[in-house]
């Protein structure tokens, strides 16, 4: 086995889900994950946590929701019981077709996940993280060669995680104490409140609010949105590819849309529920590891030099107590490129121009 993958599941184990002796582990294993699997459940057994291991594949989702009449039961319960139960649930992605599910009906797709609305809470709340075990159709998504790829991947998510954290918590202090942020570059000039938000400095842990390997972003729950803004960075959505997506905002809400590309599958999305038409966050890319385009929103959206806005669900960390965000059965990030001719503002300063960050070397003023 590539050392590499027992240090990946070394990190996961330990510095993401922070699994503690006693805990109850759900494992839930893509196609392609197996010596992912193999390494986190031997660090899992050392650690004296309880392992079940289920196996997630996106071609087992397509059949059964295709052949379904549509009428989906409501959270059923073995499954639901299944993550109640659950201390720590983690996702090792890595599938054989990236686009599996492309041509399950938008609409049976809708009613589907409304059906797991409580099975995905019930998920959120336990320590969950998800990531991915470099495989041959991801690299083949990327347009890279597999061992490319794979040294690709790893330079994402093994990092030193602390100096990372230590860097973007300046961004987090920024958001913290701002109240409105405008984005204004090629295509997009939107403004989004984030007054009494918390945002999450995304260090790949548990601790800091964060759930995903590799990370590498600071993210909040925006609201009141009004503006435009175009996404210009390729990716593959529900098994369609997405091109220069185009939302238009007026009260908190999308009014208007368009695509170069994949038009349908952002109606798809936007027709979810009514919180699909509202932002649920605002995200902004600062892991330099990821040096270029993968299309795989997982690795995508923390590169340096993007902002990416999701479609849908708030995460509750972000949210006063007692206050609801965006409430929706969907979560769907689009992202847009801020390295050329673009300016982040928070409360009329800017804090980002072309990708650089106010407290970084090469910052114009």
């Amino acid at each position: 086995m590539d050392e590499r993958v027992r240090e990946h599941a070394a990190v996961l184990v330990d510095w993401s889900a922070r699994v503690e002796e006693g805990d109850n582990v759900v494992c839930s294993v893509g196609p392609g994950a197996h010596e992912l699997a193999v390494a986190v459940a031997e660090k899992l057994g050392e650690r004296g946590a309880n392992l079940l291991a289920t196996y997630e594949s996106g071609e087992i989702t397509r059949a059964y929701v295709r052949a379904h009449d549509g009428d989906f039961d409501e959270n059923p319960a073995h499954e639901l019981a299944l993550v109640e139960n659950a201390d720590v649930y983690l996702s090792l992605g890595g599938g054989r077709n990236t686009s599996a599910t492309a041509d399950v009906p938008g609409d049976r797709r809708q009613t589907y996940d409304s059906a797991r609305t409580e099975i995905r809470e019930s998920r959120l709340g336990t320590r969950w993280v998800s990531t991915v075990h470099p495989t041959r159709s991801l690299a083949q998504q990327a347009n890279m060669a597999y061992e490319e790829y794979q040294t690709f991947a790893y330079d994402a998510i093994l990092r030193d995680w602390e100096s990372l954290a230590e860097e973007m918590a300046r961004v987090k202090a920024l958001l913290d104490d701002g109240d409105e942020v405008r984005l204004v570059s090629s295509g997009t000039d939107i403004t989004m409140r984030i007054a009494d938000r918390s945002a999450v400095n995304s260090a790949a842990s548990v601790a800091y609010d964060s759930h995903n390997l590799p990370s590498g972003e600071v993210f909040t729950a925006p609201h009141a949105t009004d503006g435009e803004v175009t996404f210009d960075v390729p990716m593959t959505i529900r098994g369609e590819a997405v091109r220069n997506v185009r939302l238009e905002f007026d009260a908190g809400e999308v009014v208007a849309f368009d695509a170069e590309q994949g038009a349908g599958v952002i109606e798809d999305v936007l027709e979810t529920d009514a919180g699909a038409r509202r932002l649920g966050e605002l995200g902004i890319g600062m892991n330099r590891g990821i040096d270029r385009y993968t299309d795989n929103i997982l690795f995508d959206e923390k590169m340096g030099d993007t902002v990416h806005l999701a479609l849908g669900r708030a995460y509750d960390s972000c949210l006063p107590d007692g206050e609801t965000g965006t409430e929706s059965a969907v979560h769907v990030d689009l992202i847009t490129d801020v390295s050329e001719d673009s300016r982040l503002e928070i409360d009329g300063r800017v804090v980002q121009r072309n990708g650089v960050f106010r407290f970084e070397d090469g910052f114009a003023e």
